[in-house]
Order: C-alpha cells, then sequence, then structure tokens
C-alpha cells in the first residue's frame, strides 16, 4: 500500500530541510563571525564619528577594517578553507556590493529618514548581511552539490 499523501509531503519537506541544513548552519555560523565584525565596523564608525569625520568616509573606514576580519573569519570558521591571496579578490569584490548596499542604507536612513547616524549604520550593516552571505555563499566559497548534501 502507498503511502498517503500528506506523509509524502511530509518526507519531501525533511528532505529538504535536511538538505538546507548545512546552509542554515553556515548562515548561523556567519551570523557569529558577521557579529564580530559588525561590532569593529559600528564600533569603528562611532569612534570616527567621536573624532570628527564625516558620516560616509567614516562609514568606508569602518567599512574596511570590518572586512579584513570578516574575511579571515568567514574563510576559516563558517567555510573551512584557509584564507588566500588568491580567493581574496573575489571576496573583496563580494564586499564591494555589501559596501554599496551598507553605505547607501546608512546614508539614505540617515537623510532621508533622519534617524541617528549611528542607528542607520546599524541598519545598513543588517541588510548587507544577507546580500554578504548570499555573494560569499556562491561566489567566494562555492560548494559542489555532493558537499552540501552531507550531513556532519
Amino acid at each position: 500500500m502507498a503511502d498517503p499523501y500528506w506523509l509524502r509531503a511530509d518526507r519531501q519537506m525533511m528532505n529538504r530541510l535536511i538538505r538546507t541544513r548545512p546552509m542554515l548552519r553556515k548562515l548561523a555560523q556567519y551570523f557569529l563571525t558577521a557579529g564580530v565584525a559588525a561590532i569593529v565596523d559600528i564600533g569603528g564608525f562611532a569612534l570616527l564619528l567621536g573624532v570628527g569625520a564625516a558620516l560616509v568616509p567614516a562609514a568606508m573606514a569602518s567599512f574596511l577594517a570590518a572586512n579584513v576580519v570578516n574575511y579571515v573569519l568567514t574563510s576559516s570558521y563558517v567555510f573551512k578553507t584557509a584564507p588566500s591571496l588568491r580567493r581574496y579578490p573575489v571576496f573583496l569584490a563580494a564586499a564591494a556590493a555589501g559596501f554599496v548596499v551598507n553605505v547607501a542604507v546608512t546614508a539614505l536612513s540617515a537623510h532621508l529618514l533622519d534617524l541617528a547616524p549611528v542607528l542607520a549604520k546599524t541598519i545598513g550593516v543588517g541588510i548587507a548581511f544577507f546580500a554578504n552571505f548570499a555573494l560569499n555563499a556562491v561566489f567566494v566559497f562555492p560548494t559542489r552539490p555532493d558537499e552540501s548534501d552531507r550531513q556532519p
């Protein structure tokens, strides 16, 4: 006797979740590494504003400092590869896209929505997080299909 439809649907959903689980684990790990980088980014931004830097240059400088921290942690902890000079330009290109998102959201939030600069920066970091993770997973640290299906 064949399984009822609802049981087949549940099995299909479970199989999809199992295949998705490694990527969700990487997303959680990336959240931790990005959290460290965000502390560097937001802290550096606040520090630079405190010494009189303008909003956009402060956002750019703090983003670039956080980028170096993020690359080392993302390579070694999330994607389990040694940081390399060969891969770093690709990471920088992906980060450049995140940089545009980060700075644009920061500036638009601060100027158009009249938010406090540090709050605007925090929103920029949050939105850029998902863009950066997707770019890293697809272009910087791609996995072969058989690797993404493995369980720990």
